[in-house]
């Protein structure tokens, strides 16, 4: 992680909360909820390839090979 962006004051307090939170989960339910965090990431970083893709037109155009008649 970049050393420059700091989170801001909500987030560093938000942060703290969640680690509550975590901390008082059982092993089996930090464990699953990391797997559906891990997959909301994905998702995430996903979603920011494809809107990068669509905002900078980086999707290939589709080239009709069909010929007037």
């Amino acid at each position: 992680m970049n050393p420059s962006i700091e989170l801001t004051l909500e987030q560093e307090f938000s942060l703290r909360d969640f680690t509550d939170q975590v901390r008082q989960m059982s092993r089996e339910q930090a464990q699953e909820f990391l797997i559906v965090q891990y997959r909301l990431m994905l998702v995430q970083k996903r979603t920011f390839q494809e809107l990068l893709k669509q905002e900078w037109n980086l999707e290939p155009r589709s080239i009709s090979l069909r010929t007037e008649e």
